[in-house]
């Protein structure tokens, strides 16, 4: 069912985040800590619903270069996983958020490359002029909710490397793996009002560096 982007929705999505029973972080020594951002606005086509934003990196960064990703980085010294989120949201993609606009936050991921990532779920109300980093983002992307939603946008699938599921999400004829998937697979459950754990969902093993 389609969610049209005004404060209803917003209000909606807060408690369905704050209703969440999100883990508290465990021991994750070596882990470096980092954010990204479910940064949520105006989906713009047909008859305005919500959408997040999906980048595709840059092809010239040193990691995950030409990859799919929630806009997001690593956390500086002190600095709070939410005010990263909003941080890297406007150093990337020229949108600037204040903690108010922030929903809730999700679990932590660990993933296979050394990081610990803290997803936060951000309300933005004018998303009209975005202005994507170009030594950052390729091509930046609104993906509607009721994309995310619908029954077959996630498959799992198994690899010889490993005993877990490989999670994955179907866009544009494309498949978007973790952690960006396991993320958004999160977030939809979330809406939906269930706490599922993706903490073990599997990266493909060209992400694992």
């Amino acid at each position: 069912m389609m969610q049209p982007f005004n404060d209803a929705t917003r209000r909606n999505i807060a408690e369905r985040c704050a209703a969440f029973a999100r883990l508290a972080p465990g021991d994750r020594a070596g882990l470096k800590r980092a954010a990204v951002a479910i940064a949520l606005v105006d989906a713009e086509d047909g008859p305005g619903g919500t959408a997040l934003l999906l980048t595709l990196r840059a092809a010239g960064l040193r990691a995950h270069s030409s990859q799919w990703a929630l806009p997001g980085g690593r956390c500086d010294a002190g600095e709070t996983p939410a005010a990263a989120a909003l941080r890297e949201l406007h150093e990337e993609l020229g949108l600037e958020l204040k903690p108010d606009d922030v929903l809730g936050m999700l679990d932590d991921y660990p993933t296979r490359s050394g990081y610990l990532i803290t997803p936060v779920v951000a309300w933005a109300a004018d998303s009209a002029s975005l202005s994507p980093n170009p030594a950052e983002v390729r091509s930046v992307h609104r993906i509607a909710l009721t994309d995310v939603e619908q029954s077959d946008a996630f498959d799992f699938v198994t690899i010889p490397q490993s005993h877990r599921r490989v999670i994955r999400f179907r866009h544009a004829g494309q498949f978007i793996h973790a952690p960006t998937a396991a993320l958004i697979y999160q977030f939809r459950e979330v809406l939906a009002g269930r706490d599922t754990r993706v903490a073990e969902l599997e990266q493909p093993v060209f992400a694992w560096k």
